[in-house]
């Protein structure tokens, strides 16, 4: 029996899509997420009818959260010379002709924060938002672009700070620090953003392509960089500090249990590195 997609688009108002991302019980990206959204963001760019796309989630507590490290063969590339699935998407994304927007309400963290900073634009929940890139920590390397975009929209200290604390941020830090375009009201934040988006929507679809490619030629990271890193992180898989660092998370996953550990991921990674020493 085929298994519903954990993506699922809607038309929510004229020139506007809805991408809303499920997959329960705490919204880990597989293989199958990569794939599908590879294939909206291509079908929506040669829709010329389509201004904005809003990517969202419907499990509470999450908007995209990182890989599924139980599933990591669903992520390594199957021909060594063809961009791996997971930058085409990014680097599509960033690039498409309509304006992307991330509406983020929960925890996104390593891979869905990556999909979340290669949007345009950004707007956070106050209150349930929570960011982070926990690679460090579980002993391996970020590798879909948080090493590449995070410096450009945060600085180098900063963006250091985050990558190799594998700390978890809320929505006003991230805010301050320029990780979010915008921190708003949990209350807010759906009638914000479909604002935002109608606006954009209303507006001449070639003036807002345009007007991104020329940003983009300042702030892009080269196709290049991307590439290298997400091989620098597959190659990371087998460094000896993650094969060590394993058994002690698993077995915290066993006593917390999954749901519990991915609430408070910065504060369990850290723990688990102390007690592993």
């Amino acid at each position: 029996m085929t298994q519903p997609s954990t993506i699922s688009v809607e038309r929510s108002a004229p020139g506007i899509r809805k991408i809303t991302f499920s997959n329960p019980p705490v919204n880990l990206i597989v293989g199958e997420t990569v794939s599908r959204l590879v294939e909206v963001v291509t079908e929506l760019s040669e829709d010329p009818q389509v201004h904005v796309a809003v990517f969202t989630s419907s499990t509470p507590g999450y908007f995209f959260n990182h890989f599924d490290l139980d599933r990591v063969a669903d992520f390594m590339p199957s021909d060594p010379e063809a961009t791996p699935a997971w930058i085409d998407l990014v680097i599509r994304l960033s690039t498409a002709s309509f304006i992307s927007i991330a509406s983020i309400r929960g925890r996104t963290r390593g891979g869905g924060d990556e999909l979340a900073l290669a949007c345009d634009l950004r707007y956070a929940s106050r209150e349930h938002a929570v960011f982070g890139q926990p690679e460090v920590g579980g002993g391996i390397l970020p590798g879909g672009g948080g090493t590449e975009r995070l410096p450009r929209l945060t600085g180098r200290d900063r963006a250091l700070e985050a990558i190799l604390s594998s700390n978890d941020y809320d929505a006003d830090s991230a805010e301050r620090y320029g990780w979010v375009t915008r921190a708003v009201a949990d209350a807010e934040l759906d009638g914000f953003v479909d604002g935002v988006a109608k606006r954009l929507a209303s507006f001449d679809k070639t003036a807002l392509a345009a007007a991104k490619a020329q940003v983009n030629r300042a702030t892009l990271p080269p196709d290049a960089d991307l590439r290298a890193a997400y091989t620098e992180f597959l190659g990371s898989l087998t460094w000896p500090g993650v094969q060590a660092f394993l058994p002690r998370f698993e077995k915290l996953l066993a006593e917390k249990g999954p749901e519990e550990v991915e609430l408070r991921l910065g504060d369990y990674l850290g723990i688990a590195r102390q007690e592993s020493r």
